[in-house]
Parts: structure tokens; C-alpha cells; sequence
């Protein structure tokens, strides 16, 4: 039977796709004019990854902001441009069929549909009208002047621990029942998501939310290919 007013939150990196933060950073930097201007943009951002691995599974909206940073000074149209060649040539690649199914099985109970990404929003977009049945998506924006981007993100910057006051705040907004709502999460993060619905499962988790899982006893999904 149908739920009424409920959601389902799904945290797009980890149980949607494979692909996060540092690949699309990686293709846009790859793809700026300039050889010199290209390598400096990718050296960036392998620097970048030390610190994800360090603080990733903790809070990694401070990890967002560095990642992006390599993008100042690219044209708004180019970001455009080479972010539907990134989900032609790439994320469409990298979309995993399991969390694809969850997708349809949260549809088919009559969830209303929530994408949480740290990607870009010309990407996420995308992936949004790609897929069958999504109703919104909140992702990450980048600050735009004079035509071109700065390296910054407007706020609120998506990767925090802020994910679980927003669904309420979400929740309350669309007059949703959070106790029979469902969310999956797969990083550390994701916990304050998790524990504000009725439902939630931790899909392909890092350690942090693996452990605080288990201590929860909530469910485990792996599927990773």
C-alpha cells in the first residue's frame, strides 16, 4: 500500500553513483584551456585528497570548499558545457544499479524522492531529470561573478553535519512524516540524516558510519561493484 507523506533521502555519492567531489574537480580541471593552467588546476586538486581521506568520514563540507577551489576564474558557460560532457562521459557510467533499484523501490511505495549530493547543480541537474521519478534535489552551488566562478560555494554547502536539521526543516516545509520517512547515507555525515527518520539504512558505509550503524542497529546495505 502507498505511503502518504513521507520521503526518501538518498545521499547521491555512495548509493547512487560512484563517483564523487574530487572526479568531476578532476575533469573540469583536466579540461581548462592551457597546459600550464591545466596541470596547475589538477595539482590542486590532488591535494586535495590527502585531506578527504582525513576529515571525509568526519565533516566534509571544509573538504568541498578546497576541492572546488581550482574551478576560480572558469567561464559559467564552460562549467555548463563540460558539465554535461562530465555526466555524459562519466557519471552515467558510474551509476550503481542497486541504489537505482532502491530509487524504484522507494518510488513504487510512493516515498517522495530527495537527492542530497555534493556534487555541482548543472551536474546534479542532470542526473535528476535522468532518472526516473526524482522530485527535488539539494546540492551544491558555485558563486558566480561577472560570468565566471570564484572557487567558492554559496551557502549552505552541502557535506556537513547539517543534513539532519535540514530534512526537518525539509520535512516541515512539505508537511512530511519523518518517522515513516526512509534515508540512505553511506558517510560519516550522513549520520544526523539517518537518525532523523523512522527508516534509515547505511549504504556502502566508511568506517564512521559503519560503527555508529551497528551500534544502532540500523540496517547495512553493500553493493559496492
Amino acid at each position: 500500500m502507498a505511503v502518504a507523506n513521507t520521503a526518501a533521502f538518498f545521499r547521491v555519492e555512495g548509493t547512487i553513483v560512484r563517483a564523487g567531489t574530487l572526479s568531476t574537480c578532476a575533469y573540469l580541471a583536466a579540461n581548462r584551456p592551457g597546459l600550464g593552467e591545466r596541470m596547475l588546476r589538477l595539482g590542486q586538486v590532488a591535494l586535495t585528497a590527502p585531506v578527504y581521506g582525513l576529515l571525509g568520514q568526519n565533516d566534509r563540507s571544509l573538504v568541498n570548499r578546497l576541492a572546488y577551489l581550482p574551478l576560480r576564474h572558469m567561464g559559467q558557460d564552460r562549467v555548463a558545457e563540460l558539465a554535461e560532457e562530465y555526466f555524459d562521459v562519466v557519471l552515467r557510467e558510474r551509476l550503481l544499479e542497486q541504489g537505482l533499484e532502491l530509487l524504484r523501490m522507494c518510488r513504487r511505495q510512493g516515498h517522495r524522492v530527495v537527492l542530497i549530493s555534493e556534487n555541482l547543480a548543472p551536474i546534479v541537474d542532470l542526473l535528476a531529470r535522468h532518472l526516473t521519478g526524482i522530485d527535488d534535489y539539494v546540492c551544491n552551488h558555485l558563486e558566480i561573478r561577472d560570468a565566471r566562478a570564484t572557487g567558492r560555494l554559496l551557502e549552505p554547502v552541502v557535506g556537513g553535519h547539517d543534513s539532519g536539521p535540514w530534512a526537518s526543516r525539509y520535512a516541515a516545509e512539505h508537511n512530511l512524516d519523518l518517522s515513516h520517512s526512509v534515508a540512505y547515507g553511506g558517510h560519516g555525515p550522513d549520520l544526523l540524516l539517518l537518525a532523523s527518520v523512522g527508516h534509515p539504512c547505511a549504504v556502502n558505509p566508511d568506517l564512521t558510519l559503519r560503527r555508529a550503524a551497528r551500534d544502532a542497529d540500523w540496517p547495512i546495505v553493500e553493493y559496492r561493484a
